[in-house]
């Protein structure tokens, strides 16, 4: 039988904060000169396409991200929410939160990613 320690309430804990963390920069950095929310979600598209042709690295972030949302929208989890009232929506709550957070944090990185891609030329080296 295994027996959930203290390590993983601390884990648990730093995911947390971590996502609420990435969540108050994104917003912090919209709001001071970074990208808009409409730029990072019509990024959202070409982010899924690049990880989907293997051109950028988000295959384990966007599945998470992806895995997130059905959790979310799944109609399974809404017979607790039904039962339990608060308590049923505060998984949802934490996982709304988590996502946004990632989703921002994930769209940025992309943008970053497309800026330095643009920024190189393709070409061959000539000795």
């Amino acid at each position: 039988m295994l027996v959930s320690g203290k390590g993983d309430n601390m884990a648990r804990t730093l995911r947390r904060t971590a996502a609420f963390t990435a969540l108050a920069k994104a917003l912090m950095s919209g709001a001071r000169g970074g990208p808009s929310i409409g730029k990072r979600l019509a990024a959202l598209p070409r982010m899924l396409k690049a990880t989907a042709r293997r051109e950028y690295d988000g295959g384990l972030r966007v599945a998470m991200m992806a895995a997130a949302t059905a959790y979310v929208i799944s109609p399974i989890d809404v017979i607790p929410e039904a039962a339990l009232l608060v308590f049923g929506l505060a998984d949802d709550a934490v996982m709304i939160t988590w996502l946004a957070g990632t989703v921002l944090a994930e769209t940025e990185r992309f943008l970053e990613w497309e800026r330095q891609r643009d920024a190189v030329l393709n070409g061959s080296v000539v000795p």
